[in-house]
């Protein structure tokens, strides 16, 4: 089971967690995509991961129909259902030959309630019926870089069409010095949107080093203060940006639009020791 495989868009790499029994890390070009656990789908490996499930969990109880745009491993589709049985799950994910090694190797079938489609996020979202979904999950990456075509305004109202009222939006992105590419995200999904928080470790948010950042965003009020706890008593003891220290934080950055000359940024090689 351990190896390189051929997938639709190159090739990809099963590695066993030495410290877990079931734990695994799927990684493309040597940057980590996804890490899980195939008997404990509520342990998360990864920071990003455990700060989206921290918005999961303050979400009102109950199953949610939920909308993934970037399969991988999917981890975050495991942790809902585990969490919250009953729950739907509709995967975007491009590249068909991924999803057939991740049912075949890390037991995707046993995942109940999920339907994944062989589609690019923006066409697999214009196909989402409208007000439909609890949870947008957007966590595509090529490499190690966000799509900026999933950046946009335009892609961002199609996101919005398709949540529910009450609806939430995760964004995961990656940035380092400066933030320009995240302040831009951000200033995105807050003309969609009439609350957005942030998330990420200190040293992330004030742009020292390269490294994950979680949009919420959400139509209705966010429980920020619940939220900032638990990401500050977590693990990652991260930040919880909103209100007037978002407007601060995005500091006039404009948002980005279908077009515009864009470039997610990319890790330095030292970040996943690719020197």
């Amino acid at each position: 089971m351990p190896g390189r495989y051929p997938v639709t868009f190159g090739e990809v790499e099963l590695l066993k967690d030495l410290d877990r029994p079931n734990g695994w890390i799927l990684s493309k070009d040597g940057v980590p995509q996804s890490y899980v656990d195939l008997e404990d789908p509520t342990y998360l490996d990864f920071e990003y991961v455990r700060l989206m499930a921290d918005v999961i969990d303050v979400l009102p109880e109950g199953p949610l129909n939920c909308v993934h745009v970037g399969g991988g491993a999917c981890t975050v589709p495991r942790y809902v259902s585990a969490t919250r049985p009953g729950s739907r799950h509709i995967v975007i994910e491009p590249d068909a030959a991924l999803v057939e090694l991740v049912r075949s190797q890390l037991d995707l079938r046993s995942v109940p309630k999920l339907k994944v489609r062989p589609q690019g996020g923006r066409e697999g979202t214009a196909d989402i019926w409208d007000g439909s979904t609890d949870l947008f999950v957007l966590d595509a990456f090529s490499g190690a870089a966000m799509p900026v075509e999933l950046a946009t305004a335009e892609y961002i109202a199609d996101v919005a069409r398709v949540l529910r009222a009450t609806g939430t939006l995760l964004v995961n992105l990656a940035d380092g010095k400066g933030l320009a590419f995240a302040r831009r995200v951000v200033a995105t999904v807050r003309d969609a949107f009439g609350y957005v928080a942030l998330l990420a470790d200190p040293g992330v948010m004030r742009g020292r080093r390269f490294g994950n950042l979680i949009i919420a965003a959400s139509p209705v009020e966010l429980p920020v203060d619940l939220l900032t706890r638990r990401a500050a008593g977590g693990l990652t003891q991260a930040r919880c940006v909103y209100g007037e220290a978002l407007t601060n934080f995005v500091a006039g950055a404009s948002p980005i639009h279908d077009g515009d000359a864009v470039l997610a940024p990319a890790p330095p090689p030292a970040v996943f020791g690719l020197e």
